[in-house]
């Protein structure tokens, strides 16, 4: 074994093989799939610090928050379940809002607003950022409530569908059909 492990080529593809097997796990991040992020945000009654408002000729204000569209997540590449709700807030800014979010961690984790049917299955994995689509931000956490402010100009009903996005590998975790109530 030693005579073996002495020569150059053994040691070289050694080396080789560890590099192959940090740069795999880097880009892959297993250990995501033991690791659960919880967030716990309460919806809040105007846009966020840093968002401006919405123009009051575009929103006229309201006593309070309104949901406009309602969805249930399904499973596309991991399990996924929650609700997802386009709240109008008082000041007339929209947020995305998670709630009861389940899914697997992942390594570049998005959340999409999409004009991208909900497909079951495999056919419906890849297709939320082939149309109009808007990134709202990296996902916060896998599991529990959060919420996602809809940037200035971004108008909810040109949307129908929310995707919890991998942008490193151009996946679909789950998505929800966005339906008006």
């Amino acid at each position: 074994m030693r005579a073996i492990l002495r020569r150059p080529v053994v040691v070289g593809l050694l080396l080789l093989g560890l590099a192959a097997g940090a740069v795999g796990a880097v880009w892959f991040q297993p250990w995501k799939l033991w690791v659960d992020e919880t967030v716990s945000e309460d919806l809040p009654a105007a846009a966020p610090a840093g968002v401006p408002e919405q123009d009051a000729a575009d929103s006229p204000p309201q006593a309070g928050p309104r949901t406009l569209a309602t969805g249930e997540l399904i499973s596309h590449e991991h399990r996924t379940t929650g609700t997802v709700k386009i709240v109008r807030l008082a000041d007339g800014s929209h947020v995305l809002r998670l709630e009861n979010l389940d899914t697997s961690n992942g390594p570049d984790l998005r959340v999409l607003l999409a004009d991208a049917p909900v497909k079951e299955g495999t056919a419906g994995w890849r297709v939320f950022d082939d149309g109009k689509h808007t990134a709202l931000g990296k996902l916060k956490g896998n599991k529990g409530d959060q919420n996602y402010a809809l940037p200035r100009g971004v108008d909810p009903a040109d949307y129908s569908s929310v995707s919890i996005w991998c942008d490193r590998f151009d996946v679909s975790f789950g998505a929800a059909e966005l339906a008006p109530v």
